[in-house]
């Protein structure tokens, strides 16, 4: 960008980093740097287009991508133990056929009368008998390196942070978000809520088709990333099912954010041969706080989606702790 339109941006985000400053004391929070990034990105919202813009430029030449590095990394890892698991299959195979083809000379031998011929088949039997005895030592060598392997690979997986197949967050660290998120709770007393989202169940009984239902699941999940703030989790919590915590978001705000990803995944319509599928999503909401704890908060929210998914009205519905909300 220009120097004078920088420097515009660079006295604009000065401006605006003391306005997040002054909104963290206001609300008795400590100005720690996961706070204050999600105090900037939420004041961010209500700025101007023009003044949001300049700000977001300014952003974009510090963004950092370690999430992303660590997701690739993940990804190569478990691609690496895909590959060595390959390589013990088609050794394992080989061995099979060296064992076939040992049978198959035995047979030949029993069938043949001339002795020199007899001779050449017992030379060739022992060839191959000893390849298979190298070849049996090397397959237990690449079971043994398989096995240390698929161990390190689990240890690595009970600490993982993202899923493969959606690029989004895991279950495992959306759990272990929602608990620090209570615990944070508990000792601020600010608001947060938990979102999860899903295919409506009529756009899924109408298609009945699994590959395009797998791409539909994948549309909604770039969506939510792309429609996320920094300061959210999107997570896979499951057989397509994915969630959604909103920092200091209360339910109010949570129902409006719930209604701008309806609308949006709704105008995102999808290609099935010569069809036109309108993409349709339903959404449960829930109120994160101290008193509840990480299971009960995600029951509610499953039970809100439930609950949405048969609401003629609404494409989202909220689930308090103590009872239902409407959602007119």
């Amino acid at each position: 960008m220009p120097s004078s339109v920088a420097s515009e941006a660079l006295t604009e985000i000065e401006a605006y980093s003391k306005e997040v400053l002054d909104a963290l004391i206001e609300e008795n929070l400590s100005p720690t740097p996961s706070n204050f990034a999600l105090y900037f990105d939420r004041l961010l919202e209500n700025k101007d287009k023009e003044i949001r813009d300049q700000i977001l430029s300014v952003m974009e030449l510090d963004e950092s991508n370690d999430d992303e590095s660590t997701a690739e990394l993940e990804q190569s890892l478990k691609q690496g133990f895909l590959s060595i698991k390959n390589i013990l299959g088609i050794t394992a195979t080989l061995y099979k056929n060296m064992t076939l083809m040992s049978k198959i000379l035995v047979k030949r031998k029993k069938e043949l009368g001339l002795s020199s011929t007899e001779r050449v088949v017992a030379t060739l039997e022992n060839d191959i008998s000893k390849l298979k005895s190298i070849l049996e030592k090397q397959n237990v060598s690449m079971k043994t390196v398989y096995e240390e392997t698929a161990a390190i690979v689990k240890e690595v997986e009970k600490e993982t942070k993202f899923d493969n197949v959606y690029g989004v967050y895991n279950k495992r660290y959306l759990l272990i978000r929602i608990e620090k998120e209570i615990e944070a709770i508990a000792k601020f007393k600010y608001k947060s809520t938990l979102i999860f989202i899903e295919l409506a169940k009529d756009l899924v009984s109408s298609v009945k088709n699994e590959k395009a239902l797998a791409l539909m699941t994948k549309t909604v999940a770039r969506i939510l990333l792309k429609t996320s703030r920094r300061s959210d989790i999107v997570a896979h919590y499951g057989n397509g099912r994915f969630s959604m915590l909103l920092k200091h978001t209360d339910i109010e705000n949570a129902k409006r954010a719930s209604a701008r990803l309806v609308d949006m995944i709704s105008n995102s319509n999808f290609f099935l041969a010569d069809k036109e599928i309108q993409l349709k999503i339903s959404i449960g909401i829930t109120d994160i706080d101290a008193a509840h704890s990480v299971e009960e908060t995600v029951v509610s929210a499953i039970d809100g989606i439930e609950k949405a998914h048969k609401d003629k009205i609404k494409d989202y519905c909220v689930m308090l702790k103590d009872g239902i909300e409407s959602t007119i």
